[in-house]
C-alpha cells in the first residue's frame, strides 16, 4: 500500500577540521563543554569528508543509523543527544507558528546513512566530520534553521567547528548551561589561498585511548592541563586570530607546533600517561625543524591530534619541496604511485644540501601515504537524488 507522505530524503556533506589551538578537557561531560577555547582549520571536502543521508517515513518504525555500510546501535548517549536536541528544536520551531512541511515528520522516525571517505578512528578527526554532517542534515530533513554548535557539539565536542568552512573558533563559553559554547568563523576558506595542509598518515589503526576516555583522565588528573587551560590558551587564541588574519604563516607555524606540543606534553602529565605519538610521529617533527632550520626560516608546521598522524601545513610554493624530503626520510615501501593522494604536487629533487641538513637513517614505510589538501568550505547539501545512500525503501543501497 502507497504511503499518502512518501519518504522525505536529504543528503549532504561535512568537512574534517584540524585544530591548531587544541581542545583537550570537559568541564561538563554531559553538555560536552570544554575547559578552554580552540580554534580550527576546515579541510577541504574534495579529499576528506563525510557523506549523511537522514530520512524521515511514517512507514518507519524505529530510528536506525548505518556508518560505512554497516548497522550501529542507535542508542549510543552521544547519536541520542543529537537526535534528542534536534528534535527539541524543530518542535520550538514548529511551536512559534513557522509552519514548514518537513516539521510534520516529528513523530517519525528518522533513518541515517553515513560513509566517510577516508580511514574512521585512526586520527583524522571522523568523529567532528561525522556529527557535524549529522546535525547539519537531520536540520535540514526537520526544518532547523538555528545554530546548530549544540547539536554538533553534544555528539563530539570539536564537531561543532565542523559547520564552518575556513578557520573556526569554538568558544567555551561561560554559560553553565553551556549556550554560549558555540562555533564561529573567524575567517572563510578563501582567506589565505596560498595555504595548504598535508597529513602524513603513519597508521589508520584505531588508537589505544579514544579521546573521550583521554581528555576525562586529563582532567582529573593533569595539573598541566589546567595552567593550559586557564593561564595559556586565551593569549593564543588571541596570537592565533591574528596570525590568520594578517596571513603571518611563521607566527602561525610556530604557535601551532608549540600548541601541539603542549597538549601532548599535558597527554604525558595524565596519570597513567597518555601517548598519542609514535616514532614515526617524533621523525617527522625532527624533519620539519631541521627543514625549517635549513632555509633560515618556518616554512612548515606540523600539528597532531590524539593519534600519530602528522598534520603539517605549508605555503603552496613550499609542498613539492617538503614532500621530497618527506620521501627522502620515510621511502614508500610498495605504492610509489599511490604515495601522494590529493591535490597533484609536482615532483623537484631535493638538494645535497638539504639532504644533508635532513641528516637521516631513512625509515621505509614509515609514511604510508600523504594526502595533500586545502582549506575549505563547510556543509554542504547535494541536490542530486542519486546521492542518496539510502534507497526509496529506507535501507542503505548495495554498495556500487
Amino acid at each position: 500500500m502507497a504511503s499518502e507522505k512518501p519518504m522525505v530524503a536529504v543528503t549532504c556533506t561535512a568537512p574534517v577540521n584540524i585544530a591548531v589551538i587544541k581542545y583537550w578537557g570537559k568541564r561538563d561531560e554531559d553538555l560536552v563543554l570544554p575547559i578552554n577555547s580552540s580554534l580550527s582549520v576546515t579541510l577541504h571536502q574534495d579529499q576528506l569528508k563525510t557523506t549523511t543521508t537522514a530520512a524521515i517515513s511514517k512507514d518507519f518504525t524505529e530510528d536506525r543509523i548505518w556508518l560505512n555500510g554497516r548497522e550501529e546501535d542507535v542508542e549510543q548517549p552521544r547519536l541520542q543527544a543529537c537526535l534528542r536536541e534536534i528534535r527539541r528544536l524543530a518542535r520550538k520551531r514548529r511551536s512559534t507558528g513557522d509552519e514548514d512541511p518537513a516539521a510534520l515528520g516529528l513523530s517519525y522516525k528518522v533513518h541515517v546513512a553515513s560513509v566517510n571517505n577516508f580511514p574512521t578512528a585512526a586520527g583524522l578527526a571522523s568523529s567532528a566530520a561525522g556529527y557535524a554532517c549529522l546535525a547539519y542534515t537531520l536540520a535540514q530533513v526537520y526544518g532547523v534553521e538555528s545554530d546548530l554548535s549544540e547539536v554538533a557539539r553534544r555528539g563530539s565536542g570539536s564537531a561543532c567547528r565542523s559547520l564552518y568552512g575556513g578557520f573556526v573558533e569554538w568558544q567555551m563559553g561561560e554559560r553553565a548551561d553551556g549556550k554560549d559554547s558555540i562555533a564561529r568563523q573567524v575567517a572563510p576558506e578563501s582567506h589565505w589561498p596560498e595555504l595548504r595542509v598535508l597529513i602524513l598518515v603513519v597508521s589508520a589503526e584505531k588508537k589505544l585511548t579514544g579521546s573521550t576516555a583521554g581528555m576525562r583522565t586529563s582532567v582529573e588528573t593533569s595539573p598541566l592541563l589546567r595552567f593550559r587551560a586557564e593561564s595559556v590558551v586565551p593569549a593564543r587564541m588571541a596570537e592565533m586570530a591574528r596570525c590568520v588574519q594578517e596571513r603571518d604563516f611563521p607566527g602561525f607555524a610556530q604557535l601551532t607546533m608549540k600548541d601541539s606540543n603542549q597538549f601532548h606534553a599535558t597527554c604525558l602529565d595524565t596519570f597513567p600517561p597518555i601517548s598519542y605519538l609514535s616514532d614515526t610521529s617524533r621523525r617527522v617533527m625532527l624533519l620539519v625543524h631541521r627543514f625549517n632550520a635549513h632555509h633560515g626560516r618556518t616554512k612548515v608546521a606540523y600539528t597532531f591530534d590524539a593519534g600519530p598522524n602528522a598534520v603539517v601545513f605549508a605555503l603552496h610554493d613550499t609542498v613539492p619541496e617538503f614532500v621530497a624530503a618527506v620521501r627522502h626520510c620515510f621511502p614508500p615501501e610498495s605504492n610509489g604511485d599511490k604515495f601522494l593522494k590529493g591535490l597533484p604536487v609536482p615532483p623537484v629533487p631535493l638538494s645535497d644540501e638539504l639532504k644533508a641538513a635532513l641528516d637521516v637513517d631513512p625509515t621505509p614505510g614509515g609514511v604510508k601515504y600523504i594526502i595533500a589538501t586545502q582549506v575549505g568550505p563547510g556543509p554542504q547539501i547535494l541536490e542530486d537524488p542519486r546521492a542518496h545512500l539510502l534507497g526509496p525503501d529506507g535501507l542503505p543501497k548495495p554498495a556500487a
